[in-house]
């Protein structure tokens, strides 16, 4: 077994018991914990930081830079559409998984006591995990890391606090926006190790 299938599987486990751990234990604690700071200084500072994991403007950024560059920069036009496709692909699997799962949201926790999974829901209150804000947080970091890798790292420090901004605002569990956060890394490397690489950061021959 070569080194990549092995950090997949050990990424794999890693995120499957994370979650289980959160939905057994931390999340309803956390989630209770954040709904004290409901209308505070806290709660409206992450009203405005979880924005940044709104799909669209990464989408309209990464699909414009490949509109104007694509003739004149082909590799800058590559990384446009690597952005756009990671935030894209993201977004497509985690409604996906949304619908196939079911889970409902912290708000029918708090209103109705309902806590868990019932397959098959497309009601917004029943599409808690993943967390799709997550997913296109952390896609857009990734994506982002890989074109300016001297700064990967205030990247994914700010794609992890548009993801907690989920928890916080307690639209998410804290096992949802774990799934979400590797929704969206696994996408962007997964597309960026299969497409884009060679246009990205292999020389012409």
């Amino acid at each position: 077994m070569n080194t990549r299938n092995t950090a997949l599987i050990t990424g794999i486990l890693a995120l499957v018991i994370s979650c289980a751990a959160g939905y057994f234990w931390f999340d309803r604690p956390l989630t209770e914990f954040f709904a004290t700071y409901r209308g505070s200084g806290l709660y409206l500072t992450f009203k405005q930081v979880t924005r940044l994991g709104e799909s669209q403007w990464y989408l309209i950024a990464g699909l414009l830079a490949w509109i104007i560059l694509k003739k004149r920069a082909p590799q800058q036009a590559a990384s446009g559409m690597l952005l756009f496709s990671s935030v894209a692909a993201s977004g497509i699997a985690a409604n996906l998984f949304k619908s196939l799962l079911g889970r409902a949201r912290p708000r029918l926790y708090f209103h109705d006591g309902i806590y868990g999974f019932d397959f098959f829901h497309i009601e917004y209150a029943w599409l808690s995990f993943p967390s799709g804000h997550s997913a296109t947080a952390l896609s857009a970091a990734s994506a982002l890391a890989i074109m300016f890798p001297r700064f990967r790292v205030p990247l994914y420090l700010t794609g992890i606090f548009v993801a907690s901004s989920r928890i916080i605002l307690t639209e998410h569990y804290l096992s949802d926006v774990l799934a979400g956060s590797a929704l969206g890394v696994a996408t962007t490397f997964i597309l960026y190790h299969h497409y884009f690489q060679p246009q990205l950061h292999e020389p012409a021959t």
